[in-house]
């Protein structure tokens, strides 16, 4: 039997390899080891970055896409309060049409900062791991939203899940996969910052 299967594995390699080189800072070098998977996850990172920047701007001018220009932002549009309020027949619809009408602006003005700020951070690479889990946080709130998600005319197929638990997925991946180092400004964020929740 090999002698490397009694040898005892560091449970941070990446960790490891940074103290090696004199460092505290991981980057995605240390645990991607692939060029070309650290290249298709910065694409990655920049497609989910922009799926969340378009909305925004769409939303903010309404330029006809997703949202009509009498329901921008720019022109009193309130963007979150109709989501809330229009998304949902489902088990929690209540609750939303309260936040929707307790919270109103405030409930817009956090939709907006959300979908620009997740966004900003996926496309630049920098600040991830609070824009991954700021977005899978907004994705949650969006899928109860719009429970019940088996209705075929709402364009769902799948009984269980759907879009939002993909992009939620796919906002952590690139977080935790240090995706800003390669195509953005990860390895300078994280020299600036370390290998905490701010990363």
């Amino acid at each position: 039997m090999s002698a490397n299967l009694h040898t005892p594995v560091k449970d941070d390699v990446a960790v490891d390899r940074a103290a090696a080189r004199g460092e505290g800072t991981v980057f995605q070098t240390d645990i991607i080891h692939s060029s070309l998977v650290r290249k298709l996850l910065a694409f990655m990172r920049i497609l989910i970055g922009w799926t969340f920047m378009w909305p925004f701007v769409d939303k903010l001018f309404g330029l006809g896409y997703g949202t009509a220009s009498e329901a921008a932002v720019v022109n009193g549009g309130a963007p979150a309060q109709g989501y809330m309020i229009n998304a949902t027949s489902g088990p929690f619809k209540e609750v939303f049409v309260w936040m929707a009408e307790t919270f109103g602006g405030l409930a817009d003005f956090l939709f907006m900062f959300g979908l620009f700020g997740i966004g900003l951070a996926m496309l630049t690479g920098a600040g991830l791991k609070i824009a991954a889990w700021g977005g899978t946080l907004l994705m949650a709130f969006m899928y109860l939203a719009a429970l019940p998600i088996g209705q075929a005319n709402a364009g769902f197929t799948n009984p269980i899940t759907d879009s939002h638990w993909i992009e939620a997925i796919v906002l952590l991946v690139a977080a935790y996969t240090l995706s800003g180092d390669t195509w953005g400004l990860g390895r300078w964020w994280g020299e600036k910052v370390g290998n905490g929740w701010l990363r």
